[in-house]
């Protein structure tokens, strides 16, 4: 009689409410179970027989009718798959970071290695190891955030250079990538600014010199611009770099500037511990969110952290 109605149940409902009256606290299974104990041997595996037969006809007829009731909703809708599907917004690779990827490809390709260090920088990295002493005047130059504990926010990532020739010693052919932050903010400078850093150091007896600097931004905005560029070089100075130089870019019919950089100072090899008369070097910088700009026709720096939507679904990333 049980199987008859747990079979010939209509929905999950009414199904359920057999199974309560079977196996609920009251039901009549659980009350011939509790009397299990009084049982021979025999009727104790007839019992349980029979309360593993009906819990496993429960469970089939269950899927049964949850089954039967999806089955008639579907038959019921339906999807129009001629409509027009909602519109979603897709992320892009923001500017900075792809170029960021570009500009590593690039100097890897060329043999380099790219290094790290701490955006917190000590005075010794970001200053007198480079040959800046504590009255140097570049230091004015720089619009430096200064921090309680003496420490500053880096104005530049040739710091990495230092720990890195601190930490490997030479040879070395290594760059950096990476936030700087200076007092500055205007359409083509920002307080927080990203900047390639490159250095390569090696015996005298390689015989490096500034025509290799050049040759390595050659290549390099070659790569970048995915054209060959004309580049001219101009005298400068720095005070870890000597002789020093700009590389400037020609950008349709303006000249725009590069980079700086130069043969790495004496003093900087020393302050590294490494011997100027066996190694030298040169050495370069640039930020390279100008050339982001130049690449793809920005004209405002302070764009690239506004962080405005709009801008970004407009910019052609």
């Amino acid at each position: 009689m049980l199987k008859d109605n747990i079979n010939n149940a209509k929905t999950v409902e009414e199904l359920q409410e057999l199974y309560t009256a079977t196996f609920g606290k009251n039901g009549t299974m659980t009350a011939k179970l509790k009397e299990m104990k009084n049982l021979e041997m025999d009727a104790r595996a007839q019992l349980n027989r029979e309360n593993t037969e009906l819990r496993e006809l429960f469970k089939t007829r269950q899927a049964e009718l949850e089954n039967a009731a999806l089955n008639a909703k579907l038959a019921g809708e339906y999807i129009d798959v001629t409509l027009d599907a909602e519109p979603k917004n897709r992320g892009t690779i923001h500017p900075t970071t792809q170029s960021f990827k570009e500009a590593v490809a690039i100097f890897e390709s060329m043999g380099y290695t790219l290094m790290t260090g701490p955006e917190i920088e000590d005075d010794w990295h970001n200053f007198t190891a480079l040959n800046m002493p504590a009255y140097h005047p570049a230091r004015d130059m720089q619009d430096t955030f200064f921090l309680p504990n003496g420490n500053v926010m880096r104005t530049q990532t040739s710091a990495v250079q230092i720990r890195a020739m601190e930490k490997q010693g030479a040879p070395i052919k290594m760059f950096s990538v990476g936030q700087c932050y200076r007092k500055e903010l205007d359409a083509t400078h920002s307080a927080m600014f990203d900047q390639i850093e490159g250095l390569y150091v090696d015996k005298v007896e390689k015989k490096i010199t500034l025509s290799d600097l050049l040759g390595t931004m050659r290549t390099f905005a070659s790569k970048f611009f995915g054209r060959e560029m004309e580049l001219r070089i101009r005298p400068s100075y720095f005070p870890f770099t000597e002789p020093s130089i700009e590389i400037d870019m020609k950008w349709g019919d303006r000249w725009m500037e590069l980079l700086c950089g130069g043969m790495v100072h004496p003093n900087v090899l020393k302050n590294c511990g490494i011997d100027p008369n066996e190694y030298q070097g040169f050495a370069f910088g640039f930020g390279w969110s100008r050339l982001v700009m130049m690449k793809y026709g920005l004209n405002d720096i302070r764009a690239f952290t506004d962080g405005d939507v709009r801008w970004l679904k407009n910019s052609g990333f």
